[in-house]
């Protein structure tokens, strides 16, 4: 995985309530494949992820979603946890901001609820994607084709259920980044 990602500024967009392994384990994947991952969230400061229901780790917010620059990232990851994924999708910023991620066609991944915040944004209509199971409603009412896979890929979104699918969605994650990565680089 070394190197693949050079280099790439990631956004990772989350808030209090994150699945802490849903956020631990893509940062891991992005860094040791040579990304830059950022921590956006909706608030200065720490949020503090949960581990299911328990409180986890704090973690430090590199930038605000209202000051950070959707152009100055490559991609952006979403991790999941009820609290964080109805958070997100409830602040405006936010939903601009990964908006902004499919306006440009760039590669966006959000797992376990972190897909509410794509439903809100009206970004899913005609995807095929995956989520948490209790999503799949929300999601196919915003028009998604909605499977029970382990992780989906559709154009430049990639999904997954939940915490016990992250080997597979990290894998993608770099994957598709590289992919696009190499595709810009191409149209340079």
């Amino acid at each position: 995985m070394a190197g693949e990602l050079n280099g790439m500024k990631v956004a990772v967009l989350a808030t209090d309530g994150v699945e802490q392994v849903e956020l631990d384990r893509p940062w891991q994947a992005l860094e040791e494949a040579g990304a830059e991952p950022e921590l956006v969230s909706l608030e200065h400061g720490t949020i503090t992820a949960y581990e299911h229901i328990d409180k986890g780790d704090t973690k430090k917010v590199d930038t605000t979603v209202a000051d950070a620059d959707p152009d100055s990232y490559a991609a952006l990851v979403l991790p999941g946890g009820v609290i964080n994924g109805d958070f997100v999708r409830a602040d405006a910023d936010a939903v601009a901001f990964v908006k902004a991620f499919f306006d440009a066609g760039k590669p966006v991944a959000a797992i376990c609820h972190a897909p509410w915040v794509l439903a809100e944004g009206d970004v899913v209509r005609g995807r095929r994607m995956t989520s948490w199971p209790s999503l799949q409603t929300d999601l196919r009412n915003a028009g998604a084709n909605w499977v029970d896979e382990e992780v989906v890929v559709d154009g430049n979104l990639i999904t997954s259920r939940n915490p016990d699918d992250l080997d597979a969605f990290s894998a993608a994650i770099v994957e598709e980044f590289a992919g696009a990565e190499d595709a810009d680089d191409a149209e340079d």
